[in-house]
């Protein structure tokens, strides 16, 4: 093991890490190369000049000091960090663009906070301006890979029964994958842990319009925003 001599006497930068990492995050990360490329990841963002707020892989990949820092007697330093990359977006840390341009294939990854999932919405609408200043726009073919309903649901509500599963299933040929994700974390925000909650939310949304804004933590009267009226059947007080 090697040691470390301590931080240094002079003045110490920092680096900005949101509270839910610690609170709902890091509890739940079990693989040591997601929680160093996650860690990683926000550093890396925090010194990022200019708007582009996304990590490309060949930036990764490139880091010389990130890749000897991940190797182990099982995997070299490439390996360790695609293994981090690919547990962080299943369980929904990091949203992943694959572009393609110019016949070559590019990697970048955005955390999954508002300004990350803003982003992708504009790629997926065909605003490449986000890209303007790291690729040629005309030339570029998009693909996002969220992390699977499935995966989402159990890692932030609870385990699937079978009959759950098939709900799941119904509900994405349904509604949009971003709809499903959105509606889970107001669940787990508004601390109502339940599928019936997450139906409600969508079915309120379907039918009287969906709205940007989320609510926030901790506000009562949010909590029960999608309860009341004819879907307060839907979730038990």
């Amino acid at each position: 093991m090697k040691g470390f001599a301590g931080f240094p006497a002079t003045e110490l930068g920092s680096t900005s890490v949101p509270s839910a990492f610690f609170s709902d995050l890091l509890p739940i990360i079990d693989d040591l190369m997601e929680l160093k490329v996650t860690l990683y990841i926000l550093w890396l963002l925090e010194r990022r000049e200019g708007p582009f707020c996304g990590v490309r892989l060949a930036d990764l990949l490139s880091d010389q000091l990130l890749m000897e820092g991940l190797e182990d007697s099982d995997r070299d330093g490439r390996s360790a960090i695609e293994h981090g990359l690919e547990m962080a977006v299943a369980r929904g840390t990091l949203l992943r663009a694959s572009l393609q341009h110019d016949g070559q294939a590019d990697i970048i990854f955005f955390v999954n906070s508002e300004d990350g999932r803003n982003i992708v919405r504009r790629l997926e609408g065909g605003d490449w301006s986000d890209l303007r200043e790291t690729h040629e726009i005309e030339s570029i073919s998009l693909r996002i890979d969220r992390p699977n309903v499935f995966v989402i649901y159990e890692q932030n509500i609870g385990p699937l029964t079978p009959l759950l599963a098939e709900e799941l299933r119904e509900a994405e040929q349904t509604y949009p994958a971003d709809w499903i994700a959105q509606a889970i974390r107001i669940a787990v925000e508004q601390n109502v842990r339940r599928w019936r909650y997450v139906r409600a939310i969508l079915e309120r949304w379907r039918s009287e319009g969906k709205e940007d804004a989320e609510p926030g933590r901790g506000d009562e009267e949010d909590r029960y925003r999608y309860i009341k009226g004819k879907y307060a059947d839907y979730v038990q007080h």
